[in-house]
């Protein structure tokens, strides 16, 4: 049996779309809501024959992988976020680049030697890489409404995977790969008027929309620090709120605090888009944070450390 094992966020999603348009395959699908990440646990390794894995950090999965290949299951594994330790395996084929500029789905579009491009540039543009996204959309060709239906598509796919639980979501992200793989490319989900993009499409207006009255709760020169309120929607704008900020003060890092049932609070953190390192190198001294060098998260920082949160964060972008 074949797992892929992939992201809940568009970068992992249309990864995983571009890999299975170029290579069919018949898979059982295991993911969830973006911040689900310790994935490999969940594949049943006496039944697994193969495993392709998208979009996961390897040192949140370091001892599902470590099972699956002392049990000589081959194992792909494709991933921009920090691998402190590659295990050495014949078993193991890895795509490793933690660059700033790069997602997964960008490292599979190289893979796949461009077969599936416009999906990948989505994708880059959901995980708010928009100048390399951009210049994709120039190598390909693609008017300014193309590129900006795609950045729509990528952005919208990225705001679905945010949530507590897959309750808290338009589309489970398993179900939305699959409906997704039915159109050999974006153009086609772009011109049916009924489809998903545009169910998407008001969803996302509608709650970022209310997330404009967020509570600010520290904003200086260096970096900007909100707070949303304990709700499905507030916990699905967090991650593309937190990129909306960003863009607008690309000088500036910022942390969104979503709230969770316990007091402790969700948080997205934002490098500045001009400086795009050391948001994984904050997120990274809280119990439950990682990510990658341009943008990061806690999954529960305790009410007590939010100042400690918010003086740290300025603190490491003040030179």
């Amino acid at each position: 049996m074949h797992y892929d094992v992939f992201n809940g966020d568009a970068d992992g999603i249309l990864a995983l779309v571009q890999l299975r348009l170029a290579e069919p395959k018949t898979s059982t699908l295991i993911t969830g809501v973006k911040r689900d990440i310790s994935l490999l646990d969940k594949v049943d390794v006496g039944n697994a024959s193969s495993v392709t894995t998208l979009d996961v950090s390897m040192d949140k999965n370091q001892a599902g992988l470590e099972k699956l290949l002392s049990a000589d299951v081959p194992v792909f594994y494709v991933d921009h976020h920090r691998a402190s330790n590659i295990p050495q395996s014949t078993f193991l084929k890895t795509i490793i680049n933690t660059s700033a500029d790069v997602c997964t789905s960008l490292l599979i579009n190289d893979y796949l030697k461009g077969a599936h491009h416009s999906w990948a540039i989505a994708a880059a543009y959901g995980d708010n890489l928009k100048a390399v996204a951009a210049r994709h959309c120039a190598l390909k060709g693609l008017s300014q409404n193309e590129a900006n239906l795609l950045e729509q598509l990528g952005t919208y796919v990225n705001y679905n995977g945010y949530g507590r639980t897959t309750d808290d979501l338009h589309f489970h992200p398993a179900d939305l790969f699959e409906r997704l793989l039915g159109y050999e490319s974006p153009e086609i989900l772009f011109s049916n008027k009924s489809s998903l993009f545009y169910d998407l499409q008001a969803a996302y207006v509608t709650d970022m929309n209310k997330a404009n009255s967020a509570q600010v709760l520290f904003d200086n020169d260096i970096c900007k620090v909100v707070t949303l309120e304990d709700a499905a929607w507030s916990r699905r704008v967090s991650g593309v709120f937190g990129n909306d900020l960003a863009n607008q003060s690309p000088d500036k890092a910022h942390g969104v605090l979503t709230q969770n049932l316990d007091g402790s609070y969700t948080v997205s953190v934002r490098a500045p888009l001009n400086n795009k390192q050391g948001a994984d190198e904050i997120c990274v001294q809280f119990p439950t944070g990682g990510g990658r060098a341009a943008a990061a998260g806690i999954n529960a920082l305790p009410e007590e450390q939010v100042e400690t949160f918010i003086t740290t964060l300025a603190n490491y972008y003040k030179n």
